[in-house]
């Protein structure tokens, strides 16, 4: 490969985009979002065929950048080809930490208008993970005409009812941080329990180990904290729990997503059972493949395992939905 196409490799275009969100616009709910624009980042071929890839309620617009959150899978393995395609990254609402009633469909809307005022009558794919899967079937449901194929990763039409579970009480501990003047507490706590239930028991196991310091604490205890802080510096929490009520108020009838479906699952995950992605897996109509896979790191195989989901991505790309009926 000649140096020039080296150099294009490592910096394709990037654009910040800010699109107007209308005057008026409503939640599903009915309330207001404080929000004035949608948050975009494209990337690769702009005026190529586009892909739009969003990730969990953590991940931002940069998806492919030096910081990108899913660099390694995009750009290392080659996921996605920037030569290629052009990448649309988008900030989740709301960007203000506010708390508001809203749904993985809100943000499809949302997206919907952004895709309008940029003139992308089609997407080549709708790549998504975790909360950004859930963003991908309600869209996919609401404008199947908008897009070409969707990927789905760790992310089902209905959500467990432990998985309710879980992020129920993580939601309380920040309400109980609130009500004792430092809501941020209660989500670096939240966020510790919110990790656990992100691995496997056998990660911690092989990572840490037993035993404990003369405080009481182990090695584990001293990595879920680290991680807790470093949470509580960069989210806010009204946000973070308009975030986590939308991931529970995800449902989709399968049966109504027309799209040509890739599904992928890790069968460690303890927040989207494998079961359930294959519940999903039966009802499409439209699926044209499903992808199970084993992890060390369960539902955050889809940030971790990069060669894999690499190749589930790809596979998706590649599909001719076309070819066959």
């Amino acid at each position: 490969m000649s140096a020039l196409a080296l150099e294009r490799r490592a910096t394709p275009a990037v654009e910040d985009i800010e699109v107007p969100i209308p005057t008026g616009f409503r939640l599903e709910s009915g309330d207001a979002l404080l929000d004035t624009h949608v948050r975009l980042r494209r990337v690769g071929q702009l005026d190529g065929p586009q892909i739009i890839a969003l990730g969990g309620i953590s991940a931002t617009r940069d998806v492919s950048g030096a910081q990108g959150w899913w660099r390694e899978t995009i750009v290392n393995h080659r996921a996605i080809d920037l030569d290629r395609f052009g990448l649309i990254g988008v900030d989740f609402a709301p960007l203000c930490n506010e708390r508001v009633r809203l749904t993985p469909g809100d943000q499809a809307r949302l997206i919907i208008h952004a895709l309008d005022r940029l003139r992308i009558t089609k997407l080549h794919a709708f790549v998504g993970s975790s909360y950004g899967g859930l963003v991908g079937l309600a869209l996919a449901a609401l404008a199947p005409q908008r897009l070409e194929r969707l990927c789905v990763i760790s992310a089902v039409h209905r959500q467990s009812a432990q998985a309710l579970a879980w992020r129920g009480v993580q939601r309380r501990i920040v309400e109980f941080g609130a009500r004792h003047g430092d809501a941020e507490a209660g989500l670096a706590l939240a966020r510790q329990l919110a990790m656990i239930t992100y691995r496997t028991p056998r990660e911690f196991e092989e990572r840490f180990g037993a035993g404990v310091d003369e405080r009481g604490a182990g090695e584990v205890d001293r990595y879920l904290e680290s991680r807790g802080e470093a949470y509580r510096a960069s989210s806010a929490p009204r946000r973070w729990l308009t975030l986590s009520e939308s991931i529970d108020r995800a449902l989709v009838d399968p049966t109504k997503i027309a799209v040509p479906t890739t599904l992928a699952a890790c069968t460690d995950d303890q927040l989207v059972p494998a079961a359930l992605i294959e519940e999903l897996a039966q009802k499409l109509p439209n699926l044209r493949g499903l992808h199970t896979f084993s992890s060390l790191f369960g539902h955050d195989a889809f940030l971790k395992e990069p060669a894999q989901i690499a190749h589930i991505i790809k596979t998706c790309l590649e599909d001719r939905p076309n070819d066959r009926p």
